[in-house]
């Protein structure tokens, strides 16, 4: 698979899943307003951390494992077979709790129980959607990029749709909804392409559990299980922060601000997760890598630097377009944003090479310091300069990142 036929695809990806997103984006502001984003913010961290339990984390490791394993169909029935198992039993015992701490959970995140009722139906339904995650995972490591795309189409569309359905009836608590019903019904689809597929047959997850595959899955859970644990977490902690010190409407620009930046380098993250984790993974001389980082950064650096200035100097129209004239106090925050972006993705190609070489214990310590460090950057930032500040921790945070990442790698750059 190269680079350019992956980004392609992968485009076709971002096209639908940035239109559809930022069409729901904009009825949700249209029909629940800065308050109502904030809030929607808040819920979608936590589905990223609960679901990450709920399949026992092991995503990254199905990916990894599954190009890996390529040629060798007895250990890829192993590995589906183990994986399909921890995905049920997880996904069962996650289940569980949401239903019995719905109402707690619900006071916690939004400071009401009034949106319980989204969280017991996440209960439930927890378990389609943690199989759809493997699924789609077992499509990235057996590179089937086209049938993987088919599939994060129809999410998208799945999800747009309910969103505008569910939004104009129940507001806030519809998008709730919407969140938890849409990757659910995708499940649907997934399986049904992947049974059509030429390698698929049952027996390849009907088979024991591999408790040897299943010590290396949970290799790579450990590190999900953190990022988990630190990236959406702390954006809970942050968009707190910015409620209790600014008002939940500050809260609602900065979620915005997110959404505009998730939703536009929507196109590198997608190539990266599609193409280089497999891609790292089958490499195995400093030459190879060597060779295949610097080709990213020669396609992707250029791109992302581009649809920043972009962005900036569409900052106005894009307000207008994607959301309400109340969003307006988002204008300062794109300067620093987009600069912490591209910081933030020349470390990311970087940082993929811990993932891919399964280089666990730095992972971890990495992820811990710098998502603690953003928090703390933020704490000090928003009180000097408000608003504000949370992007401009946001660009310093990723700044030093870059350079540990370089530093940690400095042999293989610079041999």
């Amino acid at each position: 698979m190269k680079l350019v036929k992956t980004t392609f695809f992968s485009a076709i990806i971002t096209f639908i899943r940035i239109s559809s997103g930022f069409v729901a984006g904009k009825v949700v502001s249209l029909f629940t307003g800065p308050a109502g984003v904030a809030l929607i913010g808040q819920f979608t961290n936590f589905i990223t951390i609960i679901l990450t339990f709920a399949n026992g984390a092991i995503n990254t490791g199905v990916v990894k494992y599954t190009a890996e394993y390529s040629d060798d169909n007895q250990q890829l029935k192993a590995l589906f077979s183990t994986s399909l198992k921890i995905s049920i039993y997880c996904s069962g015992i996650v289940g569980a709790i949401l239903l019995l701490s719905s109402s707690y959970l619900s006071t916690w995140m939004f400071n009401t129980s009034l949106y319980n009722n989204p969280i017991r139906v996440l209960g439930v339904t927890i378990i389609l959607y943690s199989l759809n995650t493997l699924l789609i995972s077992i499509l990235n490591g057996k590179q089937q990029i086209k049938t993987y795309t088919i599939v994060n189409t129809v999410g998208s569309i799945v999800g747009l749709l309910l969103t505008v359905v569910l939004v104009y009836f129940y507001k806030v608590e519809g998008a709730l909804y919407a969140l938890v019903l849409a990757q659910s019904i995708v499940f649907v689809v997934t399986f049904i392409l992947i049974i059509k597929s030429d390698w698929f047959s049952i027996s390849y997850f009907n088979g024991a559990y591999d408790s040897k595959l299943g010590r290396k899955l949970f290799n790579y859970s450990l590190m999900t299980v953190v990022t988990a644990l630190t990236g959406p977490v702390s954006q809970i902690i942050l968009r707190k922060l910015l409620i209790t010190n600014l008002g939940i409407n500050s809260a609602g620009y900065w979620q915005g601000m997110m959404r505009i930046s998730d939703g536009y380098l929507l196109l590198i993250t997608t190539s990266l997760s599609t193409y280089y984790l497999p891609k790292l993974s089958s490499l195995n001389t400093e030459k190879e890598l060597r060779k295949e980082i610097f080709h990213g950064y020669k396609i992707i650096l250029p791109a992302v630097f581009f649809g920043c200035i972009t962005i900036y100097f569409l900052r106005h129209f894009i307000i207008r377009i994607l959301y309400t004239g109340e969003f307006e106090g988002m204008q300062s925050l794109f300067a620093f944003q987009l600069l912490g972006d591209f910081f933030k993705m020349a470390a990311w190609l970087l940082g993929y090479m811990i993932i891919a070489k399964a280089m666990t214990r730095t992972y971890i310590i990495t992820e811990i310091l710098f998502s603690f460090s953003y928090v703390f950057l933020s704490y000090f930032c928003i009180s000097i300069f408000k608003l504000q500040g949370i992007t401009i921790a946001f660009a310093i945070n990723y700044f030093i990142y870059l350079i540990v990442m370089v530093i940690i790698f400095r042999k293989l750059l610079f041999k």
